[in-house]
Order: structure tokens, then C-alpha cells, then sequence
């Protein structure tokens, strides 16, 4: 089954978007079906290939307005300005001048046609293809029932300002998709291919493993590669949110989505476009908001019984209210119309997603990439942070601090010579720093047997010796070292590896407090008891291989909401079984990415409680418009169903509260700049 994703145009109404995926979800032959109200993306699996013509028939058969491509365009507002502006000056010229009345309802009739024609047809579209009914309803109800009862002037007033309203609501809502889109427009659309002495431009698409590119001042890097003639600096603060500039020289390998603002330089491509940075971080970027908070699956569920329900309620009170306060038909008509207006629920319905993206736009320009609002939502519901230690509290570049020989027959050059030759053979940060210790070239054909023993070390054969290099348990040494080298099951060598605590590490654990923090290792006893007293670690697990990992962190899990914080490449089972997974670093690691739900774009770890701060301030907006449009909302409803409102507050109470509540909501994008 393959996977699908194309562009929605024309979508300025989240119940609309849910009325379409609903719809869309009911086919047989597509699956998973999402449209995202606020990337303007339609998603689905299906075994069927649509052409787009036969996709936009399906939607344009629930509403009209929106049409499907794979390519992007300019937005059009889904209500036309030529109507309005003649409907609205038809009526009102009927209103006002001295004509017969005959001639004025004829105006009336034509005016309101203008102005509510689309609203008629998409609700009774609604009612015939999905079984469901809109704002767009309650609206033309509202209005046709203003005119049937005399009230022109505020019938047409109700539509002229809701509709002007709608425009103004589609407008601050794409500021928000623009204002995030700015934030990770991180593709370029070309590259500068050398073949031979001459530039070509060619599409970045068309870039192949191994092509040579050339990147001028200011460009952007187009995919992954590594420098081959040249020195700059480059630009990383959209994928890392540093502002200061990173140095790179030749064989230095580069992300897509830098800008160079240096020299210009010569890149080998290690990476076509689809496997590139850029590409799965805007994927994921694209597809964060599809996966829904509480709360927004919560209000989608409430907006689906909400419109029918208000529908009854004031039908319910044009039969009542005559009775329990002794007023007319029409007057209870007048009330229970401007009930109608009152209860659409647009603006708890839009905001609520608009703010969760915008909280992950706004993480992703700090340089954290969160795949979903559930994720950002949980984040400030942690209780306990579990901390990988190597890589996430301390650097992951280890050092070998001192060699301790344990027996004599062995000389220190001797004791680097076998530990060289064996770790040459591993790609682990231990080999690295051990490796480091000689200058000399190795050659590593005369190591026999070499086995690599996942969270152990490694074991080889030279000459006729039975050589271990690794933790206590594989060379079952009960001596105070971070390695142990072993020749013939005899103690040879004890190594210390000093992977020192990051600067801000102690800085960032106070400001997680008072939530419960642990550190788990597969370092000595000591060295991890120094470090977690060192960081006031309120409890420290050492001597853990992965799967020790795993199992300690099941035995917690259920105390509170857990995140975990780890490399990403060794612990990707234990960040799968977290609440939240964050991965520290590894930008560019597909386990990274795959296996956590948050990936910090850089070795920053003051990034965690931003992201926390962040996640906590996004709930905040949103619940400042729910209690704020639901007290509105219910004062004038109240005041409604006493005669105290007319349909002006309505209109207030209907667009007016949804352009607050965007408006509000825009604010996330202005914090921690």
C-alpha cells in the first residue's frame, strides 16, 4: 500500500477540513485518511492510484471551495469579494432609498441570494452527501429567518460581517501557516552541479550520491555532503536555532539547510535529496500535526454532536420561551435565530489546532523537532526524566585519562600497541578515543577472530593470545576502571575513559526540578555515582547494558509520565517505551529520528526545559481561549434567550470570538525569540 500526500487549497474552515476527511475516510479504497487543517495537506494510503482529477471530484462533492494539487500555489479566500460587495450594496440600497415596497423585496430577495447562496449550498450539499450540518446552516437559517420576520437590516448585516469576517479569519490564519512555513522553508530548489570546468543548475531532485556541488555566499546547502575544496562558515540556526556561526573545513561533513556565509566552497554529496536532512526533517515537520492532543481530538469530537445540538436547543426555545416568559412567535423566532449565530463553534475549533502547530513551529526554530502535538502536549505533564549518561550529560568525544599496568611483563607502549589493534576493528566512541592514544599506522591484518560484543567490548585473537578488551562482566574483573584488557583470562590493564560533564548539564537538571531525575549507565559504580552527585541526580542506575536499560526503565514507567533522553542510536528500544523519547544530538541519524518523538537538533541541553517551557505555554494559550470563548459564548447565549442581545452580539459572539482567539493564539509564535 503506498502512501500519498498532496497540497489542500481553499481551506480556511477546520470543521469543513474534518467534514472532508470524514468523507474521505469512508471510501473503501483510501486508508489513514488526514487532512491537516493547518499544513493545508491531504494524506492517505491507498493500493488504488487517483489521478487529481478524480481526487478533486470527491472533495469538490462535499464542498466546492477546495481543490487538491501536488504542487504549491496561492491561496484563494474562500468567499469571493464581487459578491459581496454587490449583495451587500443591492440591499442596503433597498433599505434606505424610497422605493415601492414591491420592487424592495425583489432587491431583498436578489440580495440575500448574493450573499447567502454559497452558504445554502454547501450546507444542504453537507446534508445530502455526509449526513451532517455546519455553521453554514445555522447561518442561512439565521439569516432567511431575519428576512421572513422583518428584520432585514440585521439579517444582512449578520452575513455582510460574517462573511467579511470569514476573509479576515482565512487571512490570520495563514499568517500563522506562513509564520511557520518561514520558520522551516529549508528546501532549495536548485544546486550548482560541476561537471568538468562548467556550473550547471540543475534541480535538486536530480543530485546523485557522489556529485560534486558548488555552494556561493548566501546559497543553501541542497543536501548532505562533505567539503572538498574550501573553507566557511555556515548558518545552522534553522536547524539548530544557534545563531552563531559553525566553522567547517575541508573533509568536514555539512547538512542540507545550512546557509554558507563564508567563502565559497566545493561539496562532494554523500546523500541524494530524499534521504538528505532537509528532506526528513520537513516530512516530519509536515506530518507533526497529524498526529492530535488530547484536547484536539477531544473539541473534534465534541464539534460533531455540538452544531446538531445547538439546532434543537433553539427549536426546543421557539416553542418554550412563548410560554415561560409570555412573548410572541416572532419575537421567540428573533431569539432563537440569533441563538443559532451565537453557538457556531469556530472559534474554539480553530484555535485549538492552530495553537498546537504553531507550539511545534516554534519548537522547530529553536532546534527542536517534535513529531506531534500530543507529544508537545504531554511534555509539560512529565514527572520523571530518565538521562542517558554518555552523550547527553556528559560528551560523547571520550578521552583516555590514565592506563593503569597491573603486570609487569607488559610495557606501556606494548599495553597501546594491543589495545590499537583490536579497537581499529570498531566504529564505538571508546575505539575512537583509544585509537587516539598512537600516531602510528596500523595494521590490523594479523588480528584474528575479532567478535564485537554488543555493551561488552570485544574479543580477538593475536598470535596464540586470548585478547578481551571491555566492561567487568566480559573480562570478569572486579577492579575500579571504566575498561579492562585481558590476555589469556589473566588482568592485564586497567584504563580510565573520561567522558566529562557537559558545562550546563548541572544548570539544566536544577531547572527541571522538582520533577525526579535519573541517570542510567553502563559505567563503574563510582565513576556514575561521582557524576550523578556531581549533577544532584536524584537516582542512578550503573553497570547497565542496553537491555538493562530497557528493564529499568519499564519498572518506573508507570509512576508518572517518563521521559527518556538519549543518544539515540544505542537506545532506541528504551526511548520507544518512554512516554517521550528525546534523542540528544545525532542530527542526520535515521535512528535518531525513527526511535524518539523528539529530536534536539544539536548536543544542547537547555533545549529540554525550552521545550518543556514551550509545551506549557502553548496549553496556557489554549486554555485562555476556551475559557474565553466558552464564557462568551454562554453570557450572550443566556442574554439571548432573555431578549438583552440581538444579532449584532451575535456576530461577536460568533466571528468576532474566533478572530480573538487567532489572534491570541499568534502570540506563541512571538515567544522565545
Amino acid at each position: 500500500m503506498k502512501k500519498y500526500k498532496y497540497n489542500v487549497h481553499g481551506m480556511h474552515c477546520a470543521n469543513c477540513a474534518k467534514e472532508i476527511e470524514e468523507y474521505l475516510a469512508k471510501n473503501d479504497n483510501l486508508h489513514n485518511v488526514t487532512i491537516n487543517f493547518n499544513t493545508c495537506k491531504l494524506t492517505y494510503e491507498s493500493e488504488k492510484e487517483y489521478s487529481l482529477r478524480e481526487l478533486n471530484k470527491l472533495v469538490k462533492s462535499v464542498d466546492s471551495d477546495f481543490h487538491i494539487t501536488n504542487i504549491e500555489e496561492h491561496q484563494h479566500d474562500d468567499f469571493k469579494l464581487l459578491p459581496l460587495i454587490v449583495g451587500s450594496v443591492i440591499g442596503l440600497c433597498a433599505y434606505f432609498l424610497n422605493i415601492p415596497s414591491s420592487i424592495k423585496w425583489i432587491l431583498y430577495i436578489i440580495s440575500y441570494g448574493l450573499l447567502l447562496y454559497k452558504n445554502i449550498y454547501k450546507a444542504f450539499k453537507l446534508i445530502i452527501k455526509n449526513h451532517s450540518i455546519d455553521e453554514n446552516l445555522l447561518i442561512s437559517i439565521s439569516c432567511i429567518g431575519a428576512l421572513l420576520i422583518g428584520e432585514i437590516l440585521e439579517g444582512m448585516m449578520v452575513i455582510i460581517l460574517y462573511s467579511i469576517g470569514k476573509i479576515l479569519e482565512g487571512k490570520a490564519v495563514n499568517k500563522g501557516r506562513n509564520s511557520i512555513k518561514e520558520l522551516i522553508e529549508l528546501k532549495v530548489d536548485y544546486a550548482n552541479l560541476k561537471v568538468g570546468k562548467e556550473i550547471k543548475k540543475v534541480s535538486v531532485d536530480a543530485l546523485k550520491v557522489g556529485d560534486i556541488i558548488v555552494i556561493k555566499k548566501g546559497e543553501k546547502v541542497p543536501v548532505d555532503g562533505k567539503i572538498t575544496k574550501g573553507n566557511t562558515y555556515l548558518d545552522t540556526s534553522s536547524l539548530t536555532g544557534e545563531s552563531d556561526p559553525l566553522k567547517v573545513n575541508m573533509n568536514s561533513e555539512i547538512l542540507s539547510g545550512s546557509i554558507n556565509v563564508g567563502d565559497v566552497i566545493e561539496v562532494e554529496t554523500l546523500k541524494d535529496y530524499s534521504n538528505s536532512t532537509v528532506s526528513k526533517i520537513l516530512e516530519l515537520l509536515e506530518d507533526a500535526t497529524n498526529s492530535k492532543a488530547k484536547t484536539e481530538t477531544m473539541v473534534s469530537k465534541i464539534s460533531r454532536i455540538y452544531t446538531p445540538l445547538v439546532l434543537v436547543l433553539a427549536i426546543i426555545n421557539l416553542f418554550v420561551l412563548p410560554v415561560i416568559f409570555n412573548i410572541t412567535f416572532a419575537d421567540a423566532l428573533y431569539r432563537s435565530l440569533t441563538f443559532l449565530v451565537i453557538a457556531c463553534p469556530c472559534a474554539i475549533a480553530i484555535s485549538v489546532p492552530l495553537a498546537y502547530f504553531n507550539g511545534i513551529g516554534l519548537s522547530g526554530r529553536n532546534g527542536i523537532l517534535i513529531k506531534g502535538s500530543n507529544y508537545l502536549d504531554n511534555l509539560s505533564n512529565a514527572t520523571q526524566i530518565v538521562f542517558d549518561k554518555t552523550g547527553t550529560l556528559t560528551y560523547a568525544k571520550l578521552e583516555v585519562e590514565k592506563i593503569i599496568i597491573e603486570d609487569n611483563n607488559y610495557d606501556m607502549e606494548e599495553i597501546i600497541n594491543i589495545l590499537c589493534l583490536g579497537e581499529s576493528l570498531s566504529s564505538h566512541p571508546i575505539a575512537k578515543a583509544i585509537l587516539s592514544l598512537s600516531n602510528k599506522k596500523i595494521d590490523n591484518s594479523i588480528v584474528k577472530n575479532f567478535k564485537e560484543i554488543d555493551g561488552s567490548g570485544i574479543t580477538f585473537n593475536l598470535d596464540k593470545k586470548k585478547i578481551k578488551i571491555g566492561n567487568s562482566n566480559l573480562c570478569h574483573c572486579n577492579k575500579d576502571s571504566s575498561i579492562h584488557l585481558n590476555i589469556n583470562d589473566k588482568h592485564i590493564a586497567s584504563v580510565i575513559i573520561n567522558d566529562g560533564v557537559k558545562d550546563n548539564a548541572k544548570e539544566v537538571i536544577k531547572n527541571l526540578k522538582p520533577r525526579k531525575i535519573y541517570m542510567f549507565t553502563g559505567d563503574k559504580k563510582d565513576v556514575a555515582l561521582k557524576v550523578g552527585k556531581e549533577l544532584l541526580i536524584d537516582e542512578v542506575k550503573y553497570e547497565l547494558l542496553p537491555q538493562d536499560k530497557y528493564h529499568e526503565l519499564k519498572k518506573i514507567i508507570g509512576r508518572g509520565t517518563t521521559i527518556f533522553v538519549g543518544d539515540g542510536v544505542n537506545d532506541a528500544p528504551t526511548l520507544k517505551l518512554s512516554d517521550i523519547g528525546i534523542s540528544m544530538g545525532n542530527i542526520g541519524s535515521d535512528s535518531a529520528i525513527m526511535a524518539s518523538d523528539i529530536v534536539i537538533m544539536n548536543d544542547d541541553l537547555t533545549k529540554i526545559p525550552l521545550a518543556i517551557n514551550i509545551s506549557e505555554y502553548t496549553k496556557k494559550i489554549i486554555k485562555q481561549n476556551l475559557i474565553f470563548a466558552i464564557s462568551v459564548k454562554l453570557i450572550i447565549l443566556i442574554l439571548s434567550i432573555l431578549g438583552l442581545t440581538n444579532m449584532w452580539m451575535a456576530v461577536f459572539a460568533d466571528t468576532g470570538l474566533t478572530l480573538l482567539t487567532i489572534l491570541n493564539t499568534l502570540r506563541i509564535l512571538k515567544k522565545y525569540k
